[in-house]
């Protein structure tokens, strides 16, 4: 929450392009935080699991119901809204939830199957938490991978171009677009756009023409922060 309301501060004259980084970089501090869970997790089933011990207890059950339920409600809350605000550390925490809702409902599994089959399968719940923790391992790259790809300025946005690109062509004046780079910064994309215009219009009508086209693009997409609109002369 931290991060997020620091990503948040507008922009300043040491950071023109606001605090959005932020965002990203506790992205690699939540994903860090579910790889030591993992870690110690997968260490603590593999120790257990070579070590004999007794069957666990069936009152953890009721425990871990609730856990799973709890935990599942919160990832899809957290999940939903990450989606909204395009936020790479909200989906990393939501991430965080199902992660205790997987390791919870693995123990669960390997608990009842251990009560079930009785002596010698006392393992089985540390079994399920191994596999649980391969998982979350595979989950925190996913979402490392993600963050690393916004704070790399890496092209993510296909979708988002295309809207831009439709959006531009019903603008009076622009012929097509050309070149259209995205970056995100925090919750914000900023726009540099290349837009083909007639060659034989003054400069003032082309000046006149880019601001048309920023302004309906801030208005049509108001995720949109800074759109630059550079224009090139139409060569048919």
């Amino acid at each position: 929450m931290f991060g997020i309301k620091y990503a948040y501060k507008p922009a300043d004259k040491n950071h023109p392009y606001g605090h959005g980084r932020a965002e990203p970089l506790v992205t690699f501090l939540v994903v860090g935080f579910l790889i030591t869970s993992a870690t110690i997790i997968g260490y603590e089933s593999i120790k257990n699991i070579g070590t004999p011990h007794a069957l666990p207890k069936a009152w953890t059950l009721f425990i871990l119901g609730p856990i799973i339920l709890w935990k599942e409600v919160s990832f899809r809350l957290v999940i939903r809204r990450s989606k909204e605000t395009n936020s790479s550390p909200l989906r990393a925490d939501a991430w965080h939830h199902r992660s205790d809702a997987i390791t919870s409902l693995a123990a669960f599994i390997g608990i009842s199957i251990a009560l079930i089959l009785g002596k010698g399968y006392e393992a089985a719940d540390d079994w399920a938490a191994l596999f649980a923790s391969v998982f979350i391992l595979y989950n925190s790259y996913v979402i490392f991978r993600h963050a690393l790809g916004e704070i790399m300025d890496e092209n993510l946005y296909d979708n988002l171009i295309q809207q831009i690109r439709d959006i531009s062509q019903t603008v009076t004046g622009i012929i097509t677009t050309e070149k259209c780079l995205i970056r995100k910064v925090g919750m914000i994309y900023h726009v540099d756009l290349h837009a083909i215009v007639d060659s034989n219009i003054s400069v003032r009508k082309g000046h006149d023409i880019a601001h048309s086209l920023q302004n309906t693009l801030k208005e049509k997409l108001p995720q949109l922060g800074n759109v630059l609109i550079h224009i090139e002369p139409d060569t048919l």
